[in-house]
């Protein structure tokens, strides 16, 4: 899994036909600052972070095999304690 925020969204009008009713989110990790597109199963919103799964795992995820997607959004994150530090969404 993969820590990121979600920064934007995609819309696209022309698409492969298996993509049609998936929302499709522009998230960036937060360590390395890479962004790519991710589709959302939680239903996240812009500035919330998120935990990601890639490859067959966000296939699963989404619940179709056969689609054309290496990214999922799977969980929005209340809070992340790292050393004994806890930091809050608003973070």
């Amino acid at each position: 899994m993969i820590i990121a925020k979600v920064v934007g969204h995609v819309w696209a009008t022309k698409k492969e036909d298996s993509l049609s009713g998936l929302k499709l989110m522009v998230v960036k990790k937060l360590s390395g600052g890479e962004s790519f597109v991710a589709v959302d199963v939680v239903g996240a919103g812009i500035g919330e972070r998120v935990l990601t799964v890639s490859g067959s795992t966000a296939r699963r995820a989404v619940g179709k095999d056969d689609l054309p997607v290496d990214c999922a959004i799977v969980g929005i994150i209340d809070a992340i304690e790292v050393d004994k530090e806890a930091r809050t969404k608003n973070e």
